[in-house]
């Protein structure tokens, strides 16, 4: 999306679906904002969670006008003035009008359907989510909806095949607005929930 991401710390290198839905997302918020008469004089407060490189984060900053980015990992790949360490929500206070998150959701039993080159180069914590791949996408979905202000949004990636559980972890965290979407290559790859 026109951004320069640093990767001289080793993070997971961005992908092209995460460059797609990104993208969709945008254009989206970008109309939502242009619908409300408030966004002349006032921020849109963006949570990047699980930033990595900061490739989504940076690509909001650049493509969404008077948006206000706070980047969070567990691991510090880049310096950046917004940036909070956390373990998913641990050290987050704010609330925020859409959090964005591609957690670890790689299924350790799955590993080896993995690419070698990916194995080889890219940081484990990043790709890995525990035996099912849903260790982390469970703790965000859990407590999300906390740091979200009135009328927020999630926009979280997934692995295709975890479509059917993340729906049933949704309903048992009580989301009820949400819609899962395809990426490029015509698989689920993104998931919206709305409170």
């Amino acid at each position: 999306m026109g951004c320069k991401i640093d990767l001289s710390q080793k993070p997971l290198i961005p992908r092209p679906e995460t460059e797609y839905w990104v993208n969709k997302v945008i254009k989206q918020i970008d109309s939502t904002i242009v619908r409300t008469t408030l966004s002349r004089i006032s921020h849109t407060c963006v949570l990047d969670l699980f930033c990595g490189s900061g490739c989504i984060g940076l690509a909001i900053s650049r493509h969404v006008k008077n948006a206000r980015v706070t980047f969070a990992d567990k691991y510090q790949y880049f310096k950046h003035p917004n940036f909070i360490k956390s373990d998913v929500f641990s050290n987050i206070r704010g609330k925020y009008d859409y959090i964005f998150a591609n957690p670890p959701y790689v299924a350790t039993s799955k590993k080896y359907l993995v690419q070698k080159s990916v194995l080889k180069f890219e940081p484990k914590q990043a790709l890995f989510g525990g035996a099912d791949g849903l260790f982390y996408i469970k703790k965000f979905l859990k407590e999300a909806r906390t740091h979200l202000n009135p009328g927020g949004k999630i926009f979280m990636e997934f692995s295709p095949e975890q479509k059917e559980e993340i729906e049933k972890i949704i309903k048992r965290y009580k989301y009820s607005n949400y819609n899962f979407h395809r990426d490029q290559f015509n698989r689920w790859r993104w998931v919206d929930i709305s409170i």
